[in-house]
């Protein structure tokens, strides 16, 4: 029975049966080159099983028992980049990039991946790589990270995965996971290397290369000539990418596996004995459309689908093989029309095995798991003396916070040996602030690095790093720059546990200065009061110290949560308090504090109770705030003492998750409760604030914010924000209700 016009799965399904029983093969190239016998009718049985599973795939969506259909097919060549490479490159999928994965499965031996992907299509809580959280590619035996970016967002990590081979050669770290030797390998579609993301990485790549720094990385495109229903110009890819400066230049033809193996095989060498980024273009096509729902035909002429589906690679495979006298037209049939049974087989009972149900199933991964650390000694008081030098000095005076983060980040550096630190200015200047001064001198520009002006790039560097077991501390300069690369947090550091069941994780300590407060400088550029992005990211730890010895404690805390917990921790640091000495007058000091000795530490979860004036136990009032609230509202304590309102101050320190317990617990036993908060009304910290307070106590509660605006230059730099006397105005106001 003729397939149904419309149904161009079955119709490239029909086609290839009929064509191969008539001997009814597309002109290509003959076989040439080093592919052996056995290693080319690997790849082609892997082709098979890619094409069988990505029809499967569309059928159980179809009878609603599968989730996803932008499949493989067209993409069979990746089969034979596969083949090419060691199994211990780590590889960094393009979503179509199934038949990468079989093939290197048949190289490693012992996993089943036809039950594996099938589980994954169905969203079966036994998915091996995501536990049913959604339909990726990705296997911890195989080296395979698991991806779900469809605009390259995870080429700036396959970058500092790279970077990581080169410095772990030189100082490995404790839970290295990537083989001395390797190369990483990224891949991804013609129309994503157009995307910002993608072309910072490249940059970085080549910006890195051209220093002649150590960077083993294969970019592959696959190049089909379509992104969705945008057509990828002719020759733009070549054009782009054939004379990059520090990126060698290699090209494939991607329906042809023996000239795809050689390829492939000359730019890993390449890549691997220069130690040099290289770039692979393999020419693809796509069958079926781009996803299930998705009909080419809406935008593309018959014509053109059928030019692609006569180009289908399976039937360049037989064409080569029989050509090459490994195998015939009938044998590779067979193969084929097996392997097509053999997954209807295991689909029907895959279908029947358990998904997830409940949100704690769904949550279990969001959360790494522990991993067992081994004891870091304490450094040899000779060597401390000696990397801190001069400031042995500071470390017994009260100091500004700049100055106790330089010293903690000095201290946890020592300590730490799998400690990197990454940022704009960071080294030579040692950041805009200074709070990075000497530690380049002090430990080394290959622990210290001064990056490119490109916030995804530093990002992507750190998250690469940490898959292979560094411990990076990258810097943002200024909250507002986050904005240019939230994604790479987002959608790549935080959902990698989740989306490989806490079988990859990519730990850090992201420093970024942020908060308001800065004398007429910067307008919103450099004073950015918004954090919403940051609490909104499920599995993100976010702290914000208020004054140095804080500020101190919790770098290593965050420092402990990411070695100890793999945590994504992101600390905002004051910058309008890096530099502050007094509180009250000119020449007080009450700003500073002293260095925190070794055994001093504040949990997850902490926060700060400042006492009420003149001995009182702040029984009237709580004001619960953080960061630069916290110096205010410490500022408004004599003043609201004279109007008779005996106030504490609760200092939540950790703005995700908020401590809700110890927050409501330290304000239990007041009359009312304030908060102050530097963000804005609208997506605040103080919208949860209240809600909390609401759900743990009784109290009358009142809120003040900044308003729902940028922040401005010049002398209303801090008009828009609270300050020492709307602090004591809004309390005053409160207590008079609350009586």
């Amino acid at each position: 029975m003729a397939s149904n016009p419309n149904d161009r799965v079955a119709v490239v399904h029909d086609n290839f049966l009929r064509r191969v029983a008539a001997g009814d093969f597309p002109q290509g190239s003959r076989p040439s080159g080093p592919l052996d016998d056995i290693t080319a009718v690997r790849i082609y049985r892997s082709a098979c099983l890619t094409r069988a599973l990505d029809r499967e795939s569309r059928r159980m969506q179809a009878a609603g028992q599968g989730y996803y259909t932008i499949g493989p097919s067209g993409h069979e060549g990746m089969g034979a980049l596969a083949a090419a490479l060691d199994p211990a490159d780590t590889a960094f999928l393009h979503y179509r990039d199934a038949a990468f994965q079989i093939q290197r499965a048949e190289q490693v031996g012992g996993v089943t991946t036809a039950w594996d992907m099938l589980l994954s299509y169905a969203c079966s809580a036994e998915d091996p790589i995501s536990g049913g959280r959604h339909k990726v590619l990705g296997s911890k035996a195989l080296n395979i990270p698991p991806q779900t970016s469809t605009i390259a967002s995870h080429l700036p990590k396959a970058v500092g995965a790279a970077y990581s081979l080169g410095l772990a050669r030189r100082r490995p770290p404790e839970f290295r996971s990537m083989a001395e030797g390797s190369i990483a390998v990224c891949s991804f579609g013609d129309a994503s290397v157009n995307h910002s993301t993608a072309q910072g990485a490249f940059n970085t790549a080549a910006w890195t290369s051209y220093q002649s720094i150590p960077l083993p990385l294969l970019f592959v495109c696959e190049d089909n000539g379509i992104g969705i229903s945008t057509k990828t110009p002719g020759g733009w890819i070549r054009a782009n990418f054939e004379n990059r400066p520090g990126i060698r230049f290699f090209a494939c033809d991607g329906l042809d596996m023996f000239d795809t193996f050689r390829a492939a095989r000359e730019a890993a060498a390449y890549v691997r004995n220069r130690r040099k980024p290289a770039f692979l273009h393999m020419r693809t096509i796509r069958l079926y459309g781009h996803a299930g729902a998705d009909m080419a035909m809406a935008y593309l002429s018959r014509e053109e689908v059928e030019a692609e589906e006569a180009n289908d690679p399976l039937l360049h495979m037989v064409r080569q093989l029989a050509e090459a006298g490994i195998m015939g037209p009938a044998e590779a049939l067979a193969i084929y029309t097996n392997t097509a049974a053999r997954v209807a087989r295991i689909a029907a009972q895959v279908v029947e095995r358990p998904r997830l149900q409940t949100a704690g199933q769904v949550m279990q991964s969001l959360i790494p798991p522990k991993r067992n650390s081994r004891p870091l000694p304490a450094p040899d008081p000779a060597l401390r003396e000696g990397v801190f030098g001069s400031d042995m000095a500071a470390l017994q005076k009260p100091q500004p916070m700049g100055k106790m983060i330089n010293l903690a980040l000095t201290e946890l550096m020592l300590s730490h040996p799998d400690i990197v630190m990454m940022g704009e200015d960071i080294a030579r200047k040692g950041g805009n602030y200074g709070i990075t001064q000497r530690l380049s001198a002090r430990f080394g520009k290959d622990r210290v690095i001064d990056t490119l002006l490109d916030e995804q790039a530093i990002l992507g560097l750190a998250i690469g790093m940490a898959q292979n077991g560094f411990l990076p501390i990258p810097e943002i300069q200024f909250l507002a720059y986050l904005h240019n690369a939230e994604d790479q947090l987002r959608g790549e550091a935080a959902t990698l546990p989740f989306f490989s069941d806490g079988q990859f994780t990519n730990p850090m300590v992201v420093r970024i200065s942020g908060f308001g407060y800065q004398r007429g400088f910067g307008g919103h550029f450099h004073n950015d009061n918004s954090v919403a992005v940051l609490r909104d990211i499920p599995g993100l730890i976010l702290a914000a110290p208020s004054n140095g010895r804080d500020a101190a404690l919790m770098l290593r805390e965050c420092v402990r949560l990411a070695r100890e917990e793999q945590r994504l921790v992101v600390i905002l640091e004051p910058i309008a308090l890096y530099a502050m000495r007094d509180l009250h007058q000119a020449g007080d000091g009450g700003w500073l504090t002293h260095y925190p000795d070794a055994d001093e530490t504040i949990a997850l979860g902490d926060v700060g109770v400042h006492g009420a004036e003149n001995g009182g136990e702040g029984r009237d009032l709580a004001i619960v705030t953080f960061a630069n609230g916290a110096f205010l509202a410490r500022q408004a304590l004599p003043l609201l003492a004279e109007k008779g309102i005996d106030a504490r101050i609760i200092d939540i320190r950790w703005l995700s998750p908020l401590p809700a317990e110890a927050i409501a617990q330290a304000a239990r036993d007041c009359r009312a409760a304030l908060i102050v908060d530097e963000t804005r009304r609208s997506g605040g910290v103080a919208e949860a604030l209240m809600a909390l307070l609401d759900e743990h106590t009784d109290l009358p509660k009142a809120r003040l914010t900044a308003e729902d605006s940028f922040i401005p230059t010049g002398p209303a730099y801090a008009a828009t924000m609270p300050s020492r006397d709307s602090i004591v105005e809004a309390a005053t106001a409160l207590m008079e209700r609350a009586r």
